[in-house]
């Protein structure tokens, strides 16, 4: 191995007490590939187990905590009991390859498609649409409603106890539930639930909670729990890199063991809220990366690319795409094969690159998601 990518392979010990081997994490991806009944495939597993030898920690796509927020076609649930074996599957087709296993959980809120929710019934915050061409109009959710989903959030993290992960992300990010709350946009309530800022921190701070209790009342041993946040919004009204800074300081003070920063691009800059010219991620890490562990993503595809993310300072970098691209990443850089590592998807590799055909189909009529799809 060049010495120069060393620290990519240092180890590191999460508050919790869950030690990683290195400091490569596979993103979370949606993958629309699962059973219509939410139980994983076989062709899932393989996918994950494929991608799971070198990183230290596989973060699953989203998985959701309520009949009401499954987001996409194909994705797995983690909402009843029964799941619990279909879960439990996939945590052992990460873990037997030596990687950690995080669930990540959520509720896709007003992005969750009419076809694939009961009755077609959209929920949110507020009954306030998103921005676009016919996007549909959610119903506010009530009180009881809202403390419902608080409680399944921490079910399903007791679920993915018994199937044996190693943790679970809290999806706050991409425009879904979480975040919709946290967003002036989405939410124009003037309970306790919306308003102030504060107020609009309570729905994704009682779900940091629920969760916490259902680790303590249910995890035997270290179990991680982490919180993904999309730093800014382009709607107005939206949240502002300002309002970040308040929601990050406010998680830095749970005692979480990361916080996941959701990124197309690593080195984007802030649209509004602070006068600052610097990158999201190193405004970031400067705010409370010595209070909390960050997690960096976003088009980081070579070793070079990594190993610039990395001397920001941020303890871990995420990979999507380039770990679909080339699954062998992190074993190529450590044998010092870096000059072999492949930035650009090859169209007619599907088959030795494990990867599910709903997916394959989604990347390769998607031009400029990936690299190499024109």
């Amino acid at each position: 191995m060049n010495s120069k990518y060393a620290p990519f392979f240092e180890s590191f010990t999460f508050p919790s007490g869950v030690e990683v081997k290195n400091r490569i994490v596979m993103a979370p991806m949606t993958n629309f590939s699962s059973n219509p009944d939410g139980t994983v495939t076989d062709a899932e597993v393989k996918y994950y187990a494929r991608r799971s030898g070198g990183v230290g920690m596989v973060v699953t796509a989203c998985t959701y905590v309520t009949a009401n927020g499954k987001g996409f076609q194909g994705e797995f649930g983690g909402d009843r009991d029964e799941l619990i074996p279909s879960l439990q599957q996939l945590a052992s087709g990460i873990k037997e390859q030596g990687a950690k296993a995080v669930l990540q959980i959520f509720h896709g809120g007003r992005e969750c498609p009419p076809e694939l929710v009961p009755n077609g019934e959209i929920v949110s915050a507020s009954a306030v649409p998103s921005e676009g061409k016919g996007k549909t109009v959610p119903r506010e959710l009530t009180d009881q409603e809202i403390e419902a989903i608080i409680r399944d959030f921490g079910e399903t993290t007791r679920r993915a106890i018994e199937a044996g992960y190693d943790g679970v992300e809290i999806h706050g990010a991409n425009g879904y539930l979480i975040q919709q709350f946290f967003s002036p946009h989405s939410n124009r309530r003037e309970d306790r639930w919306g308003g102030s800022i504060e107020k609009r921190l309570t729905f994704p701070l009682a779900v940091v909670d629920e969760v916490k209790k259902a680790v303590a009342e249910h995890a035997k041993g270290p179990f991680i729990i982490g919180y993904r946040f999309s730093p800014e919004e382009p709607e107005t009204p939206g949240i502002t890199m300002a309002d970040t800074l308040v929601l990050i300081d406010a998680l830095a003070g749970k005692n979480l063991d990361y916080l996941h920063v959701s990124l197309q691009e690593f080195w984007s800059k802030p649209r509004r809220g602070v006068e600052d010219s610097r990158a999201r991620i190193e405004i970031i890490q400067e705010r409370v990366g010595d209070k909390v562990p960050i997690i960096g993503v976003g088009s980081l595809y070579t070793a070079d690319d990594v190993l610039k993310a990395i001397h920001t300072g941020v303890p871990f970098i995420a990979m999507g795409r380039e770990l679909i691209i080339d699954p062998d990443w992190v074993q190529k850089v450590k044998e010092g094969r870096e000059d072999e590592i492949i930035t650009k998807i090859d169209k007619s590799k599907q088959q030795q690159l494990v990867v599910p055909d709903p997916l394959w189909q989604a990347i390769i009529h998607s031009p400029g998601w990936f690299p190499g799809v024109e």
